[in-house]
């Protein structure tokens, strides 16, 4: 079966994690991919994500 959109995202976003700069570059590229109903699926799941990871915080505004 393959990967959702939303589920490949969030691999990627999980792996480039140790880099701000590079997790913000891949967060912008994929709300420009994700469908509205992914995106608040990513904003839930990065504010639990980021708690753990204060210095992604900033990132967040590409999803607000």
């Amino acid at each position: 079966m393959p990967l959702s959109m939303f589920s490949f995202t969030k691999s990627i976003l999980e792996r480039v994690s140790f880099d701000a700069k590079l997790f913000c570059k891949e967060l912008e590229k994929a709300v420009k991919n994700l469908l509205p109903y992914e995106i608040e699926q990513l904003r839930d799941w990065l504010l639990q994500f980021t708690e753990e990871k204060p210095e992604l915080r900033q990132c967040l505004i590409y999803i607000d």
